[in-house]
């Protein structure tokens, strides 16, 4: 399971990335069940509701997710182990722990005291990080997973500027002269790029060695990030038609990665059963399906209901299910590597279906599904929304209470010593 290349000496203390990884959960279990309560967010792309549950699910459960796994990932990967890791890492997750939920309320309530705090909050934790990141990237090796994180990393610096001016914005600061593109390329360098490029540039090291598939083709991966790294600024900077150039150039970029997973999945070299596969077919094929629906939206033909079903499939569908899947090969890998690393090679000890059964896994899955097809249905019937963000709540509950399990095998193990 372990690849090649890999630093595993360099990874960070097991506290790093598990406080990101254990809260993210909160904020899905949030959104949740805002989305049951609150279900006047399937009115329009842009109501209070929908900007709050939006933000609960980017920047708290994707965002505390996506910041835990590149701190693991940059030492083992890269072999650039972040600088004053532990200061870094207590910054960046207070931040976005405090700084979320106040956005939240502030977009929800209008609230110019709220959004104040949880700009300022999150400004700082997310800056904090990027300034970690780039010294840990300035000693990286060179590779397209690297090469993907660092445009990654840019592109939630361009997500972060630009978020703190639609915040100021909304608190009355400034006016810009045209707010909706400024949200249109918010939106865009947020979820097309930090999450979709960083998900795709993780995926090239993850995939193969936690799902055991084939590769990816090296001239395949050295295009998609080279092409996104053209296509987002074309299809924000620009006037048209080089705009709408950039755009099917970043769409193609998504589509493609996600056709050559699915593709990689299919000749897997152990044929047996495994959720976090499964989450990460659903995730695939939600990515295919929302990129042209988002590409219609951006061209203007979109109506508001099938934008919020676009924007479900990729935040819901996308990115929450390959995170989870994600989540579920990490941290028991985490936990198994730094039990090995505390005892040595011991008999006795846990393996990695000890902290993570497959029955619990795929329980949570099966909920997962069943929340994610419900929240699909409710921007055309909002009836749907109350029992999809109950399902959505449960979902993440259960996810939250799987990890926690697996940090009690890890401690109990450790404890007797094996």
């Amino acid at each position: 399971m372990i690849g090649p290349g890999l630093s595993l000496e360099q990874a960070p203390p097991f506290s790093v990335p598990l406080r990101f990884f254990l809260s993210a959960p909160l904020f899905l279990i949030a959104a949740g069940l805002g989305a049951a309560l609150l279900p006047d967010w399937t009115a329009a792309p842009l109501t209070p509701a929908t900007l709050a549950l939006t933000h609960l699910v980017t920047l708290g459960f994707l965002g505390m997710a996506m910041l835990g796994a590149m701190s693991q990932m940059l030492p083992v990967v890269a072999g650039a182990p972040l600088p004053n890791v532990r200061l870094v890492a207590w910054v960046s997750h207070l931040g976005l722990l405090l700084g979320t939920p106040c956005l939240a309320l502030g977009l929800y309530g209008g609230e110019a005291a709220l959004l104040m705090a949880g700009s300022s909050l999150i400004g700082l934790s997310l800056l904090v990080f990027l300034a970690a990141v780039g010294l840990a990237l300035m000693r990286a090796q060179v590779s397209d997973t690297t090469q993907a994180m660092r445009l990654a990393v840019f592109t939630l610096g361009v997500t972060l500027f630009l978020g703190l001016g639609m915040a100021s914005w909304l608190i009355g600061q400034w006016a810009p002269a045209a707010p909706l593109d400024w949200l249109t390329s918010h939106v865009l360098w947020g979820l097309g790029g930090w999450i979709g490029v960083l998900v795709m540039g993780s995926a090239w090291q993850v995939v193969p060695m936690l799902q055991l598939t084939p590769p990816y083709p090296p001239r395949l991966t050295r295009w998609l990030w080279r092409a996104m790294l053209i296509g987002l600024p074309l299809a924000t900077l620009t006037p048209s038609p080089w705009r709408e150039v950039g755009q099917v150039m970043a769409a193609l970029v998504l589509i493609t990665f996600a056709v050559t997973t699915l593709r990689l999945q299919s000749r897997r070299k152990r044929k047996v059963e495994d959720v976090t596969l499964d989450f990460w077919r659903v995730g695939m094929v939600c990515l295919i399906a929302a990129v042209p629906l988002a590409l219609a939206q951006m061209q203007g033909a979109l109506p508001e209901a099938w934008t919020l079903f676009a924007g479900l499939l990729f935040l819901i569908g996308f990115a929450a299910s390959v995170v989870t899947g994600m989540l579920y090969k990490i941290v028991p890998f985490m936990a198994w590597f730094h039990l090995q690393a505390r005892l040595g090679f011991q008999r006795g000890q846990p393996n990695m279906r000890d902290y993570l059964p497959e029955t619990r896994a795929r329980g949570q899955y099966r909920l997962h599904l069943a929340a994610l097809l419900c929240l699909l249905a409710a921007p055309f019937q909002p009836l749907f929304a109350i029992p999809g963000g109950l399902l959505l709540t449960a979902s993440a509950a259960w996810l939250g209470w799987n990890l926690v399990q697996v940090l009690r095998l890890y401690q109990r193990a450790g404890a007797a010593g094996c």
